[in-house]
């Protein structure tokens, strides 16, 4: 579709729906408590909303093990619910996109229900098993990225099945055409209903090597992402037989194809644990039959934000001939970029946090803004007897897991934060985030959340700063970015201080003065916007 372009530049909205908002108080977030907040979503200035899953699951990984792909699980609400959450958007000028987990189901969905039961019946070959070694042991020497091997034996079957994730998450044998099929189905489901487009979990593991062949093992193995300081079994492997495979192309082909069938639908990509360093390989978005973007994880896994990093991150990509790129600081998964990059002293400070949305939302790229970074939420600590994350559960004490980003949203001062009217929540309500409520925000010029709107507003009327080219400046420091914007003869000269102190740089010729954590913005030599008072 040659007028597909609104994803480009987009700024996109994840809402995790558990911890959004509750409608019905009953403690956990709603499809009916993402509708009352429409209004306010679209206040910001953002083009699309990415809601993660709220598909039938028995929620061993909170709605990414889904046994039912074209139902919504009763706690969200109902398919009514998402039509009139689709319509409302709609009519607020803002588009929906949907988390799908092709790569795997809950054990509890009826495919796998059917498939565990003997080697001979109608889906036997619709998950990935294999028998044991002689010993009895798994078939390989594949480790699943949650801990263990990669295969869980079933008594029925005599057989290993394999899960890339957590043992109740077998994965599909995308190898069967039969089950391309049936996942194609249930994009089309939701394509039919009006979604805008999908966010992908996990692409690159669609499909295994069908020989089974162990993985080798890597050099110098690494601490494994953003949990632990040492290496485990996971990271000790390379990975070239469990996912990353070519074939996976074929079948990406084939979503692309389906997505051109419609009109102004947009896919989006999570390639995990790309071995290139990059989080989103250009293998998978070069060209115009592929993914039109993929998720890149290289600037949510630093753990301090520097010039040179954020530099090298969107250099290195752009070097990868990959498609357009896209960028996030904060999501469901790690550690709140408030918190990450801003430490014990800069965490609650206003400035660095409108910095922050500023250099996130200037990047060349489609921008992921997760909900509460508008807020500038830090992360939440959690008791370990109020944890629900099984990762986190399992690391405990040396992580507390993704519960930290994922509590619920507090919008006001009063009781739960006017999250519920529950008297418990299915995650507690962070104490350290309550002061930062939203009624309070709009009631303060200066906040966060009216600086967010003010931004996204402006952003908008520079093109430039939407689908420009970016060229980077050389500051000779490494507490400064500094890039021009460009599209079609209009440029903007961005640059943001990661530090504390002010500071004077010369670029291009241009004296320049740029405050404590001020992000400034430069038109035909003009100071057109600053994120300082």
């Amino acid at each position: 579709m040659t007028n597909n372009n609104w994803w480009r530049g987009a700024v996109i909205y994840q809402i995790y729906p558990r911890s959004f908002k509750d409608s019905n108080n009953d403690g956990i977030g709603d499809l009916p408590g993402i509708i009352e907040k429409l209004d306010y979503v679209a206040s910001l200035g953002v083009d699309a909303i990415w809601l993660s899953p709220f598909f039938k699951s028995p929620m061993k990984d909170y709605g990414y093990d889904v046994s039912d792909y074209c139902d919504v699980d009763p706690m969200f609400g109902t398919l009514d619910d998402f039509d009139r959450l689709i319509k409302r958007a709609h009519e607020l000028g803002v588009k929906i996109i949907l988390d799908l987990v092709a790569s795997h189901t809950s054990d509890q969905h009826t495919w796998f229900l059917e498939s565990r039961e003997d080697r001979t019946n109608d889906k036997a070959d619709w998950y990935v098993w294999a028998d044991p070694k002689p010993d009895g042991s798994p078939p390989n020497n594949w480790q699943a990225f949650f801990g263990g091997p990669s295969w869980s034996y079933n008594v029925r079957r005599g057989q290993y099945y394999m899960h890339n994730f957590l043992e109740s998450q077998p994965d599909l044998n995308m190898h069967n055409p039969a089950v391309q099929d049936a996942i194609l189905a249930q994009f089309k489901f939701w394509l039919d209903r009006g979604v805008d487009g999908f966010r992908l979990d996990v692409a690159n593991c669609y499909m295994h090597d069908p020989l089974l062949r162990d993985n080798p093992p890597v050099d110098d193995p690494k601490p494994q992402f953003f949990n632990v300081d040492f290496p485990t079994p996971f990271t000790m492997q390379d990975h070239i037989y469990d996912f990353s495979r070519p074939e996976n192309i074929a079948f990406v082909k084939r979503i692309r194809a389906l997505l051109d069938q419609y009109d102004n639908r947009m896919s989006v990509a999570e390639i995990a644990f790309n071995k290139d360093g990059l989080g989103a390989g250009a293998d998978y978005t070069r060209g115009n039959d592929r993914f039109h973007t993929a998720y890149n994880f290289s600037l949510i896994s630093g753990q301090k934000a520097s010039a040179s990093y954020i530099r090298d991150a969107l250099e290195a990509y752009a070097a990868s001939d990959g498609g357009w790129p896209s960028w996030a600081f904060s999501n469901h998964d790690v550690v709140r970029v408030a918190t990450r990059w801003g430490g014990a002293e800069n965490a609650d400070n206003p400035a660095f946090i409108k910095m922050l949305t500023a250099l996130l939302t200037s990047l060349r790229g489609t921008v992921f803004l997760y909900q509460g970074e508008e807020l500038g939420l830090p992360e939440a600590t959690v008791p370990f007897e109020k944890l629900k994350d099984p990762w986190g559960i399992y690391l405990y004490p040396k992580w507390q897991g993704r519960d930290g980003c994922r509590t619920p949203i507090p919008w006001t001062n009063g009781a739960q934060a006017g999250f519920t009217g529950a008297a418990d929540t299915w995650l507690p309500i962070a104490d350290a985030q309550k002061p930062l409520n939203v009624a309070a925000q709009e009631e303060n010029p200066a906040s966060p959340l009216h600086f967010t709107r003010k931004f996204l507003r402006w952003r908008k009327n520079h093109a430039a700063l939407v689908t420009g080219t970016i060229t980077f400046h050389d500051t000779d420091r490494d507490d400064v970015l500094a890039f021009t914007r460009a599209d079609d003869g209009h440029a903007v000269l961005c640059v943001f201080n990661m530090g504390a102190a002010s500071v004077d740089l010369n670029i291009n010729g241009q004296a320049i003065t740029v405050q404590g954590f001020e992000a400034q913005f430069s038109v035909d030599g003009l100071v057109a916007f600053s994120s300082s008072p």
